[in-house]
């Protein structure tokens, strides 16, 4: 696999689309309270010219640093990407309000439907861990999942989350971002 986590750009444009398509496909506009779903709605009228593509990136690219009264932290975007081609992205969230300490976490990320099952996801989430104990301070890095999410679970458990616990309907895994970059066991739980 030779994809890489790196910032947004407007090469990837044909790929992004054909990965909003299928987003779209499955129902992302209407999951509540999720980011994608905000961009699909914002965005998916402007982003199929190139000026729109454009300014999408040139606004997910850098950080979102601005703290908001509803509660949005300082937001960072990278794309995985192999080539030209789109795969998915992780967002990093710098630091943590009480909800995103019960359901949102440091790190989310999502794999385009049509990658899915490859190891994105794993190889995603491992690549990030680098950044946000490096470029962001974070660590340990807090990421969470549904209950229901076996797959997601297991990339979490994988790339070294351990188990905190289980708030309403997600479960919460803390993961030590140095150790998972030098490739240390964790040895205790958070």
């Amino acid at each position: 696999m030779s994809a890489q986590l790196i910032a947004p750009t407007v090469a990837v444009h044909a790929s992004f689309l054909a990965a909003m398509d299928e987003f779209l496909a499955e129902g992302a506009d209407s999951v509540e309270g999720s980011s994608m779903a905000h961009e699909l709605r914002t965005w998916r009228g402007r982003w199929g010219t190139r000026d729109g593509f454009a300014e999408y990136v040139g606004t997910v690219g850098g950080v979102m640093d601005h703290e908001r009264s509803d509660g949005v932290v300082p937001l960072s975007t990278r794309w995985w990407v192999d080539g030209d081609t789109y795969l998915g992205r992780v967002a990093f969230r710098h630091r943590l309000t009480p909800s995103l300490l019960t359901w949102g976490g440091h790190i989310g990320y999502g794999v385009r439907p049509g990658a899915r099952r490859r190891g994105h996801a794993t190889a995603m989430l491992r690549a990030a861990l680098p950044v946000a104990h490096h470029e962001l301070g974070i660590d340990p890095v807090l990421v969470t999942c549904d209950d229901t999410n076996t797959a997601s679970r297991k990339v979490i458990e994988a790339c070294g989350g351990i188990f905190e616990d289980q708030r309403d309907d997600k479960l919460r895994y803390w993961i030590p971002a140095a150790a998972a970059t030098t490739g240390q066991q964790p040895q205790r739980r958070i």
